[in-house]
């Protein structure tokens, strides 16, 4: 087993370090594992080296930058200290900026001087010289001001005037259109569906939502008004509000761009739309329609395949909680179940174990409703119950191939639940997501839909539950005085606060949104021990299992949301927010 799991999770060799990597461990700035994971992170995705090791929480942006002037004898830009000229940056493409996450600064004569986070990335800077046919010098920055200022210089110019067309700096698969005019509707031409505004609009909608990091769009007509709102860090905030005359148009064409039935607007309807924003990167979007009292409502959800697939260090689990994940992945037969409520993470914490598994000596198939990310040398299959390709279907057909490794979308019956756990108890790994508030809540939902318990006592192996948080911005988070009966009561370790606990909240600035930046997982993983297996046996409820895992000091949600605050990741508000005393 111990075998297995080093081979899962192994890192790229210490000798093969160099460049500003190398650099960075050399001078204590990083860990050689942390540097490393961060080189996995963005192994396809050019240019993302610093991002993913800024992201990870370990290093900061500054203490990069600094070591990267001294190595490389690159000079140092404050970028707060200077102001850029909006218009610098229509410059280099747009395509550019979003691949290479770099910020034209100035030009003097045929020079442009260009702000990057890491001076070693020669493609970005010679890509750049093709483009615009000058010289192009480095002058490094630090990476979340870098960004910052690039999302912001972007929006200006954007809100100026929309520069971005259909062919440039985007490409979307398998765009068609309707053979007639007839296939459109009576209310909207083709003219309308192909109007050059209409379409720019459309476009600079989901750059900026790919920009900000946003998880959703949502299109939503009223009587009086059509408003625009996007999610970002799991709260959704409205962007703009066109004339309410375009709702129509707007719809129609986002369901040209995802092959839908322009014609039928009485029922609801899926699609699909990949953005391909360069050879390296291409971004789906998953689409519903439904209709409402004034238009259809559109919502767009983000599937970023890099966003996916960071790695497990950058989820956010405790060390401890770390361990046991990987110690489930690599045992050879039972289930793992992950459960939560719609958009906690479920799906980045499945794909995680998944692009661990994924070796050249396991077949690994999974059934999905419906595939959100594609997975290299993953079998995949879309659930079509049309057509009776159902979970329990899928999971039949994949017990005839000779599988090593099941994920199954999503537990909704019994018949499923009784599928897969049987193929847990014959020599096959299982994942798989169900809906719950807790883990220990997940074996009695289990029981209540028809499992008989000694299938789940034998079967399952470990089970997390998870809620996303939002991160607290590490350049305007603020201490907070509170008096130590209030940390009492939200339940802090007596311990933590006799040695005087430092709490943390929201303040703001420039670069996050009301004091938050990004999201971390907040989990509970709880391994289904010998003494759990009894209690489930015996016909224990939530309760029983609750307090069994808590003897065996596995953390609950609660307890979890507060090791982040005592980090100082989150605040108590957004603890209090996503997670019951």
């Amino acid at each position: 087993m111990n075998d297995n799991l080093n081979i899962a999770t192994s890192a790229p060799a210490r000798n093969a370090l160099s460049g500003l990597p190398q650099r960075l461990v050399a001078d204590g700035v990083a860990e050689q594992a942390a540097v490393e994971a961060a080189l996995a992170a963005a192994r396809d995705d050019a240019g993302g080296f610093v991002s993913q090791l800024v992201r990870s929480g370990g290093v900061s942006a500054r203490d990069i930058a600094t070591a990267a002037s001294a190595e490389f004898g690159v000079p140092l830009l404050d970028l707060d200290a200077v102001t850029v000229d909006p218009d610098i940056i229509r410059v280099v493409n747009d395509k550019l900026l979003l691949k290479f996450r770099v910020l034209p600064l100035f030009r003097r004569g045929n020079r442009l001087f260009v702000g990057v986070s890491d001076p070693t990335n020669l493609q970005a800077l010679d890509e750049i010289k093709f483009q615009t046919g000058m010289m192009v010098e480095a002058i490094v920055c630090d990476e979340d001001k870098l960004q910052r200022t690039v999302t912001t210089l972007l929006e200006q110019v954007d809100n100026q005037m929309p520069i971005i067309n259909e062919d440039e700096g985007i490409e979307l698969d398998g765009l068609e259109l309707g053979n007639t005019d007839d296939d459109i509707g009576e209310n909207i031409s083709r003219d309308d569906i192909e109007d050059a505004p209409i379409v720019r609009f459309v476009n600079k909608l989901m750059l900026d939502a790919i920009r900000r990091g946003a998880s959703d769009i949502h299109f939503e007509p009223f009587e009086k008004m059509y408003r625009v709102r996007m999610r970002v860090d799991g709260v959704l905030r409205e962007v703009t509000q066109p004339p309410v005359q375009l709702g129509g148009r707007l719809a129609a064409r986002i369901k040209v761009m995802s092959r839908m039935d322009i014609a039928e607007r009485r029922v609801p309807q899926d699609g699909r739309i990949k953005l391909r924003l360069n050879k390296a990167r291409a971004i789906d979007f998953r689409v519903s329609t439904c209709p409402t009292l004034y238009g259809e409502k559109v919502v767009m959800r983000i599937l970023d395949a890099s966003q996916a697939m960071l790695g497990i260090d950058a989820l956010g689990y405790e060390g401890f909680q770390k361990d046991l994940y990987l110690a489930a992945l690599a045992k050879p037969q039972g289930m793992i179940l992950v459960t939560g409520p719609t958009g906690s993470g479920k799906t980045v914490s499945l794909y995680t174990g998944l692009g661990i598994l994924n070796r050249g000596d396991l077949n690994i198939s999974t059934a999905e409703d419906p595939v959100e990310i594609n997975l290299q040398g993953i079998n995949q299959v879309n659930v079509n119950n049309k057509v009776g390709l159902s979970f329990a279907a899928a999971l039949r057909a994949f017990l005839r191939q000779d599988p090593d490794v099941v994920m199954v979308g999503e537990i909704r019956d019994l018949e499923t639940a009784e599928i897969a756990l049987k193929a847990a108890q014959t020599g096959h790994l299982v994942l798989s997501t169900l809906h719950t508030n807790d883990a220990p809540q997940t074996l009695t939902r289990l029981i209540d839909m028809g499992v008989k318990p000694y299938a789940l006592a034998t079967s399952m192996s470990l089970i997390i539950a998870q809620r996303l948080a939002r991160r607290l911005c590490q350049n305007c988070r603020e201490l907070l005085d509170i008096p130590a009966d209030a940390l009492r009561k939200e339940g802090f370790p007596e311990e933590a606060i006799a040695n005087g606990l430092r709490v943390f909240g929201p303040r703001g600035c420039d670069s996050c949104t009301d004091g938050y930046k990004g999201r971390i997982g907040v989990y509970q993983v709880m391994p289904v021990t010998d003494e759990i297996g009894r209690l489930i046996m015996a016909g224990g409820n939530a309760h029983d299992i609750a307090d069994a895992a808590k003897r065996n000091n596995i953390w609950d949600l609660r307890r979890s949301g507060l090791a982040k605050v005592m980090s100082g990741l989150t605040s108590i508000e957004e603890i209090n927010s996503v997670t019951i005393e």
